[in-house]
């Protein structure tokens, strides 16, 4: 099932993605269920939103080998935890723009895990009760940035660079699944999630020991090798087989 955040008659509702359209759901689907209010509208008279608002945005660094080679660094030996600022985040078709700080933006294309319940301190056996879904996001960092300031924070932090949808597959199968990212329709990014390091069980277990995630929290579980400059008028695609793709226009600020 696709679960998707949209604007309709000036407030964010929720839908189920039935083909075209989109069955309206009466309230928040963690909370009411999926209940549905009878009315249906078509997916392209909407405005679709960032599928969920987190109270924190989760990330898992390094968590591709040929990634972390290629920025020269190595694998962790347990996952490496950062955040970025839930304003970072912006929805499909909205644009990535460009912070004038810095001469070097890239893309980063990732699964994004979704938290159901409340989650802390739990095994890895038990992580797939706590998981509502996944989504795509797009990990934008500005290069220079982070290794100018020797930590992540403000490289990955700026508005805008957290892209994320189209929507919510609670019914997603991880394993050998195909991520790819395009810049104006070249392929930039091709990996499965057979690479990662640590798998989705483990990543959440280690997250949840060393914070409570809260319904509707993220964690974006790494990006794959072949991070590329993005640069003014791009229009940029990050895809996730079985999940859908997330598309984003680049613009200078």
């Amino acid at each position: 099932m696709r679960i998707a955040r949209f604007w309709l008659n000036d407030e964010a509702r929720f839908g189920v993605v039935d083909g075209p359209e989109l069955r309206v759901l009466n309230g928040h689907p963690l909370v009411s269920g999926l209940e549905y209010t009878g009315d249906r509208v078509a997916m392209k008279e909407v405005k679709l939103l960032a599928p969920t608002v987190p109270s924190k945005v989760v990330c898992i660094g390094k968590n591709y080998a040929a990634h972390a080679a290629e920025i020269g660094e190595e694998v962790p030996d347990e996952p490496l935890i950062f955040l970025k600022p839930s304003t970072s985040i912006v929805g499909p078709g909205d644009s990535i723009v460009l912070p004038w700080q810095s001469e070097h933006v890239d893309l980063e294309c990732e699964l994004t895990i979704v938290i159901g319940k409340i989650t802390k301190n739990i095994e890895p056996e038990d992580v797939d009760a706590h998981i509502w879904g996944y989504t795509i996001a797009n990990d934008v960092t500005a290069r220079d940035l982070q290794f100018e300031d020797g930590q992540w924070a403000r490289s990955k932090g700026f508005d805008t660079f957290c892209p994320l949808g189209p929507w919510i597959e609670t019914e997603f199968e991880v394993e050998g699944a195909t991520l790819e990212s395009r810049i104006n329709g070249e392929v930039i990014q091709h990996a499965d999630t057979t690479d990662m390091v640590f798998n989705v069980r483990d990543i959440v277990s280690h997250v949840s020991k060393n914070m409570t995630l809260l319904p509707g929290d993220i964690i974006l579980t790494g990006s794959p090798a072949g991070i590329t400059p993005i640069k003014n008028g791009d229009i940029i695609e990050c895809e996730i087989e079985g999940i859908g793709t997330l598309l984003n226009p680049v613009q200078s600020q």
